[in-house]
């Protein structure tokens, strides 16, 4: 029978999935007993686990029989969950899937310090994994999305922000690590060089179909299934693709209601501004271009050969855009 708690591109890795998580609580373990504490705390706060089941998928879909894939995508999560940790301490965030953020419970320096513990046992295992092209991709990696978080801190409060220079910053600091993710895993199995190119242009194109979506949520979102409050973005200053449009494309009225309130920050605006980037297009214009991005990656998977790991690519794509958290 059809699982009907879990999409299609999680059932047929399940167990896989299994022994990746078995091998991130391993990981994390620690003597030092409030890294231990907030480390399994950030892992255990659900989360969709997107970027692990990429490289399960990349690796089942190019037919790979070892078992390197496991840890392969235990060192991605922890990667991932290391710059969550920085994240919500340069945001100042207290929610994220629904619960308190690390920081907001233990403050921020144990946040920062544990995110960097996360790093280091995270590189410590790709060394273990003894394949230099993956920590050279993993190194570029980390080092493109330290890069990523801090043009997008440039970026606050600042209503001058093209969307070029936008679509720039989420390359980095978003899809980097899911391109990151299915290009490890295409370089695992040893795939020949134009496929190996072919699944890291899935794995990006995803990433940004993947961030795009989050920035529509922001505004036509429900909270309590995102985990998240409505217009964190916006109270923050950060002039996301929706709010970038509306400044090029809205009413005279519109525009300057949304340069206010990114130069502000805050969400004393944030009814008006929702109805904003609705009425002008914004919204529709960000979904199409998710769904543009989704579009190709699919194509990406076109010399792939058939299986139910490859449909399951096609699928996750496709979740990338239709998404309601």
């Amino acid at each position: 029978m059809p699982d009907r708690k879990q999409p299609s591109f999680q059932v047929v890795v399940r167990e896989d999935f299994e022994l990746v998580n078995k091998c991130i609580r391993e990981q994390l373990h620690s003597d030092v007993a409030l890294v231990d504490k907030i480390g399994q705390y950030i892992i255990q706060s659900g989360g969709k686990r997107l970027r692990p089941l990429l490289v399960l998928l990349t690796a089942r879909a190019c037919g790979y029989k070892g078992h390197n894939h496991i840890p392969l995508a235990a060192i991605i999560e922890l990667l991932h969950t290391a710059t969550l940790l920085h994240d919500d301490v340069v945001d100042q965030s207290d929610l994220r899937r629904g619960r308190d953020t690390a920081n907001a419970v233990w403050g921020n320096a144990p946040s920062v310090l544990v995110g960097d513990f996360l790093h280091s046992r995270a590189f410590q295992m790709m060394v273990g994994l003894e394949n230099l092209r993956l920590l050279d991709i993993l190194a570029n990696a980390t080092n493109v999305i330290a890069e990523g978080e801090v043009m997008q801190l440039m970026n606050v409060r600042d209503a001058g922000v093209t969307e070029a220079h936008y679509m720039d910053v989420i390359r980095c600091k978003t899809a980097m690590l899911f391109e990151a993710s299915a290009h490890t895993a295409a370089v695992l199995s040893g795939v020949n060089q134009k496929m190996e190119k072919a699944l890291a242009n899935y794995g990006n194109y995803l990433g940004m179909a993947f961030q795009l979506v989050d920035d529509l949520l922001d505004y036509n979102g429900d909270s309590e299934l995102m985990g998240k409050n409505l217009g964190d973005d916006l109270a923050e200053g950060k002039p996301t693709l929706p709010l970038i449009y509306t400044l090029s494309y809205g009413n005279t009225g519109q525009q300057e209601l949304v340069r206010q309130a990114i130069q502000k920050g805050g969400l004393d605006n944030l009814d008006k501004i929702i109805e904003a980037v609705r009425s002008c297009g914004a919204l529709n214009y960000t979904s199409e271009k998710a769904r543009h991005y989704s579009a190709k990656a699919i194509d990406c998977l076109t010399h792939l050969p058939d299986s139910p790991h490859k449909q399951a690519m096609i699928d996750l794509a496709l979740f990338a855009t239709e998404r309601t958290n």
